[in-house]
């Protein structure tokens, strides 16, 4: 009956997977089709290595594709076991906006049990683990240290470590893997949306980065898990990877994606990114802010945005879609958003609240545009921190690297 079950429940998710991939699509490149290939995708190297007659756990979201199937639903097909998903951020399906509680309970599609590491705990407990012998990571990140995907990596690393169980990384490209940049976080800004002294932009791999995380001692106790992984085909750290499905709700296309990890530092300020409107994460805005070259209203989206700032008030502010080319080219972090909207706003409203020094890694950040200083004044006060951290990185890269 279970296998009965599980089949039916295969054929119902591949079915209705397929149609709502239509609506998730970013845009794909004929370059990124046809010389890379996920880890995911590579089974030849750890179906029957890694993951005959095991009991499996799987970390996923609607990212965890393999030739557009879900991973689940490939691992299913192919007889293996697996007795339960993990969740991140966004849930198993990818549907829940950002801080949104993700609930634990059962996945209608396959029956599996769904344990939530993004509302209550944000870590497997023993006995979430209990009767598993390998726990697998498949999910695509977008390359910042705020986006919590690499958060949750970490505390399934530190579980997986305390209960001696093995933990396989199938390897995604990084859309920002091409640069590294912004200020490295100091340990007493550590929280969920920065778990490790890296900087903002990490120019690693998921991979790569467990592999930093448990070489160099990060975890809890200094404690080391059975780490293993399963490289990227065809991929540098050269290349401009485009994502084919959306990583979150609020990061539809490439041109938020690539001015995600500068645009990100306003949501700790009282500056709209965009949430409630069809351009998130490529425009900027504030009801009192008097210049600019667009205006939106946010409105309640169900599922994307429910209640985004200034939800119902028009916001003055900035269309900065066509910036993304140029980060896409050239790899930086831009400031000079921030500092024109706090010279703008900062006299009329409290700008920068405790959220975005989590969010920068230090108070240092808004310390240094309260008091004037340039965008080149600030990136050059990084350089110290970011030129030590580049020679931990090199040891763990799997690719090679942009210089």
């Amino acid at each position: 009956m279970r296998v009965l079950c599980i089949f039916l429940a295969m054929f119902v998710f591949s079915t209705q997977s397929c149609s709502s991939q239509v609506s998730e699509q970013v845009s794909e490149s004929p370059e990124t089709a046809s010389q890379i290939k996920t880890g995911a995708e590579r089974t030849e190297l750890y179906f029957d290595k890694h993951l005959k007659g095991k009991r499996i756990a799987v970390v996923a979201n609607q990212t965890s594709l393999v030739a557009g199937l879900h991973l689940v639903d490939t691992l299913l097909g192919a007889g293996l076991r697996v007795e339960k998903v993990f969740a991140p951020e966004h849930g198993f399906r990818g549907e829940a906006e950002a801080g949104a509680v993700i609930k634990s309970g059962i996945d209608s599609k396959t029956g599996l049990p769904i344990i939530s590491l993004y509302g209550n705990k944000k870590k497997p407990e023993a006995s979430d683990l209990q009767g598993i012998d390998i726990v697998i990571f498949d999910i695509q990140d977008v390359g910042a240290r705020f986006y919590t995907y690499i958060s949750t990596l970490a505390y399934v690393m530190e579980s997986c470590a305390e209960q001696n169980i093995a933990l396989l990384v199938l390897d995604r490209p990084n859309p920002h893997g091409y640069y590294v940049d912004g200020p490295v976080l100091q340990s007493e800004f550590t929280s969920f949306v920065g778990l490790h002294k890296i900087p903002i932009v990490h120019g690693m791999t998921v991979a790569e980065y467990a592999r930093m995380v448990n070489n160099e001692g990060w975890l809890k106790n200094g404690n080391r898990c059975k780490l293993d992984w399963i490289e990227v085909e065809g991929y540098t750290h050269s290349s401009r990877y485009n994502l084919p499905v959306r990583p979150s709700p609020n990061l539809p296309d490439m041109e938020s994606i690539y001015l995600y990890p500068s645009l990100c530092l306003f949501e700790g300020t009282p500056v709209s990114v965009g949430r409630g409107t069809d351009k998130p994460f490529k425009i900027i805005g504030h009801p009192d802010y008097k210049k600019g070259n667009f205006s939106f209203t946010p409105i309640s989206l169900k599922g994307i945005s429910e209640n985004p700032p200034h939800k119902g008030l028009k916001c003055n502010g900035i269309d900065l879609t066509d910036y993304a080319d140029d980060i896409k080219m050239n790899g930086q972090i831009r400031l000079e958003w921030l500092i024109e909207m706090y010279k703008s706003l900062g006299s009329e409203v409290k700008f920068f609240e405790g959220f975005f020094n989590k969010l920068a890694g230090n108070s240092t950040l808004s310390e240094q545009i309260i008091s004037g200083k340039t965008e080149a004044q600030i990136k050059e006060s990084w350089q110290s921190d970011l030129n030590a951290f580049k020679k931990i990185r090199k040891k763990y890269l799997l690719y090679p690297d942009f210089e």
